[in-house]
């Protein structure tokens, strides 16, 4: 009977010769098909043993192989003794299932087999063991991440309330500060111009106004006529129709060109300064003159800025500026409306937009540009230029209680004419076409309101004011500077009177004497030149 070789499958007996090749069958023949079967029995169970053991290993070194780095270091030292201990144990378990076959005749390569395969079973329970450690260690950092997450539900109210009292603190501390802005309002900003040492100082010119306003009361009126007089209005002055319309007509009897502008004067600064030098260079051309140039409150501004941002145009057309009661610093009633930061400000500010953009149909930036933060931009960017005639006229309102509790001016609104049907109109009436408007004097506490402004500025600040600008805003850098003794507030020079005042000098006049104190101030500079 030949050799049966195993390694690692099943091998291919030599074949046993039943027949001597003479035709006779060995009397032994029996035995050695006996012996061929139980052979290939054994060879057929160890190759089934091995490829389950191969499985079964690869199946559990999947698992554990990402743990046990080093333990397989250590399983690949075997101990000689033991695997021959298991060959013997099998070797006699295999004598005690009656097989014939000699195991110690086996070849080197069979033994080789058969100790991989037990070394590979003693690797396999090391595995197992140091695997078992392994999740013990994973069962302790299980209870160790249940303990920590009970600490966290535990102690989450805790750490709520503190991020509750962190915001709180912040919403506080924003409140705090929101108050401090509103509590101070402009309080720092009022008379910045006399504090800043780059600004040109002023000079009193109230004493030769007076002189100028006498003569012109007395029937001395001085304004040549080499010159264009442009009136500037101020904010808002397109819903009151009478804006300046006595102080021209006055004018216009007194045979001086006079003119005033048609600017939108709820439009920004920089939009009526562009507006402002095409119409002082249409006067010019037109006439051939210079322009005298008077603006009142936020007309004043504008023509300041047309003179600022267009001076190489206008240099050669313009002969001089009076700016009258203009915030040129600014003016604390706009700063304290549009201050960002203060209490309720984007309420204000919506309340602002919808009054000027949607009812006003203006720009929300015609009272942007006269708060004190736009103003110092401004001037810091585009200064007045030098040797140009400047008087600018600042005045203080009456804040007695008698003028509070009056109504002393009337103000004109414009109403389209409407038609009613059923009361007389006819069909023709209902046509479509353009609306006409007609002038409906309305009586308006407008001193009254000017008043409690100019009150309210005085308690506040501690400034004195015309109800609108402060006095000290009023005086612009470089120019001369008329202070009356009269109380006049912001509207007196703007409205007509609801009984003509013959005491005083009316509005007529006081611009007839500031423009003659403007062309003589022209004269002194040119003579000094």
């Amino acid at each position: 009977m030949g050799d049966l070789y195993i390694h690692g499958g099943i091998r291919h007996s030599q074949s046993i010769d039943y027949n001597s090749g003479l035709g006779i069958i060995s009397p032994f023949a029996p035995q050695a098909l006996f012996d061929d079967v139980f052979s290939r029995l054994l060879a057929l169970t160890s190759y089934i043993s091995n490829r389950f053991i191969y499985f079964f290993e690869d199946l559990v070194y999947r698992d554990v192989t990402r743990f046990s780095q080093d333990f397989v270091v250590v399983s690949s030292y075997q101990d000689p003794g033991s695997s021959n201990r298991k060959f013997v144990s099998c070797s006699s378990t295999s004598k005690n299932l009656g097989t014939t076959l000699d195991i110690h005749k086996r070849d080197t390569s069979s033994l080789e087999d058969h100790s991989t395969v037990y070394s590979r079973c003693e690797m396999i329970e090391k595995k197992f063991f140091y695997g078992s450690i392994h999740f013990i260690l994973k069962g302790l950092e299980l209870t160790r991440l249940f303990v920590k997450s009970t600490l966290v539900i535990a102690l989450a109210p805790y750490h709520i309330s503190s991020q509750c009292a962190k915001h709180a603190q912040i919403h506080m501390k924003s409140f705090l500060s929101r108050v401090q802005i509103t509590f101070h309002g402009s309080s720092n900003d009022i008379g910045w111009m006399q504090r800043d040492p780059n600004m040109d100082p002023v000079k009193d010119g109230s004493a030769r106004f007076l002189e100028h306003l006498n003569a012109i009361r007395n029937g001395e009126h001085k304004l040549p006529g080499s010159y264009v007089y442009l009136l500037i209005p101020g904010l808002f002055s397109n819903h009151g129709p009478l804006y300046f319309v006595s102080t021209k007509r006055f004018f216009s009897k007194m045979g001086l060109a006079c003119h005033i502008a048609k600017i939108h004067s709820e439009a920004s600064v920089e939009y009526n300064s562009l507006v402002l030098k095409q119409y002082i260079e249409e006067l010019y051309w037109g006439s051939g003159k210079r322009v005298m140039l008077l603006g009142h409150s936020k007309g004043g501004v504008d023509a300041a800025a047309a003179l600022s941002l267009y001076w190489c145009d206008l240099k050669d057309k313009v002969a001089g500026l009076a700016l009258v009661q203009s915030p040129y610093g600014g003016t604390p009633i706009a700063s304290d409306v549009m201050r960002e930061g203060q209490l309720a400000d984007k309420e204000t500010r919506r309340i602002m937009k919808l009054i000027v953009c949607k009812i006003i149909k203006g720009d929300i930036r015609s009272l942007e540009d006269l708060t004190y933060e736009k103003r110092k931009q401004f001037l810091s960017q585009h200064k007045l230029p030098k040797g140009i005639p400047l008087i600018s006229f600042r005045s203080e309102a009456n804040v007695g209680p008698g003028v509070i509790s009056m109504m002393s001016h009337i103000a004109h609104v414009e109403l389209p004419k409407l038609s009613f049907p059923g009361l007389g109109s006819q069909e023709s009436d209902f046509e479509a076409g353009p609306i006409v408007k007609h002038q409906v004097p309305v009586v308006v506490p407008v001193s009254a309101a000017m008043a409690v402004s100019a009150l309210h500025l005085q308690l506040r600040y501690g400034e004195k004011s015309d109800g609108l600008v402060t006095c000290r805003d009023a005086e612009v850098p470089g120019s001369v500077v008329v202070r009356p003794d009269q109380k006049l507030d912001h509207a007196w020079m703007v409205y007509s009177s609801w009984k003509k005042n013959q005491i005083g000098a009316d509005a007529s006049e006081m611009c007839e004497a500031l423009l003659t104190m403007l062309v003589e101030l022209g004269k002194e500079k040119n003579i000094g030149n």
